[in-house]
């Protein structure tokens, strides 16, 4: 169990002392109160839980009340671990105050620690308004799944030498805007060693291989909650979906045979004196 408050400054000391830096996601208190119980120094309650909790096919329908609500009850599983609390799509776009605005309201109403919003250079005045407004700010670059529809699906990011280089440039940028740490996501492993070699500030990569600070994955992913299927990027750690699936058949199985529950074990006694006196006002 990690002991030791992480925050924006030992996440930084931990970049430049050459230590990895473990990220999972988060959606709910009970996941987080397990978390919290393990060496996971950060978490990200994602915008990703439109799929993962809510059923959408994409993060677009996800709402700023849901974020929150999110957040919050994962906030109440944590004590030392980081916590991070996604922006969603039309949450930042329209202006540098609504950035700062709903930032805000992660930050107040969903006790977040920092606030992360997907976008390059096009987005630096949002991170450098929100950051104005003493609010930490991870940013969010290469396949930034908010823009899937304009991506024309999940595809990786920076795999032509101009779109490399801009990626250089949008990494570069949101770190001058103010940005503590960078999410890269399906960025080609050796151009997300390269950007993290440029950049002071952390970089987490998601598909981006082991040359970045550290990494984070979807919590159900890495657990295969999903019948095997999952990215490329993504390891399995355990097979839960698979011990889930045994654990509900044996409960069913077991009501129905009514081995469950046991007398005495599972229930609760009763004089058989009260029983009687009820049984004579029947």
């Amino acid at each position: 169990m990690a002991l030791k408050k992480q925050t924006v400054t030992t996440l930084q000391k931990m970049k430049e002392n050459g230590e990895k830096i473990a990220m999972l996601t988060c959606y709910d208190y009970t996941t987080a109160t397990l978390i919290e119980q393990t060496d996971i120094d950060a978490v990200l309650v994602g915008d990703s839980l439109g799929m993962t909790v809510m059923g959408y096919d994409d993060t677009l329908p996800v709402t700023m009340d849901d974020m929150i609500h999110h957040t919050a009850c994962v906030s109440r599983g944590l004590k030392n671990t980081f916590l991070v609390g996604d922006m969603p799509f039309m949450s930042y776009h329209v202006s540098d105050e609504q950035a700062v605005e709903n930032a805000g309201r992660l930050i107040k109403e969903g006790h977040a620690s920092a606030v992360k919003l997907e976008g390059g250079a096009k987005y630096a005045s949002r991170i450098r308004a929100i950051v104005d407004a003493q609010i930490p700010v991870v940013a969010h670059i290469g396949l930034t799944p908010q823009s899937v529809n304009a991506f024309g699906g999940f595809k990786v990011q920076g795999k032509d030498e101009e779109r490399a280089k801009q990626l250089l440039a949008d990494a570069l940028k949101v770190q001058e805007a103010g940005a503590f740490m960078v999410t890269l996501e399906c960025v080609p492993e050796k151009l997300a060693t390269l950007i993290s070699e440029q950049l002071t500030i952390p970089t987490i990569g998601i598909g981006a291989g082991n040359g970045c600070d550290g990494q984070v994955l979807v919590y159900q992913d890495m657990l295969d909650m999903y019948d095997g299927l999952a990215p490329k990027f993504v390891k399995h750690f355990a097979h839960i979906g698979k011990e889930m699936k045994e654990a509900f058949n044996e409960y069913s199985k077991e009501v129905k045979d009514q081995s469950f529950p046991v007398t005495g074990e599972h229930t609760f006694r009763i004089d058989n004196s009260v029983i009687d006196a009820v049984r004579k006002d029947l």
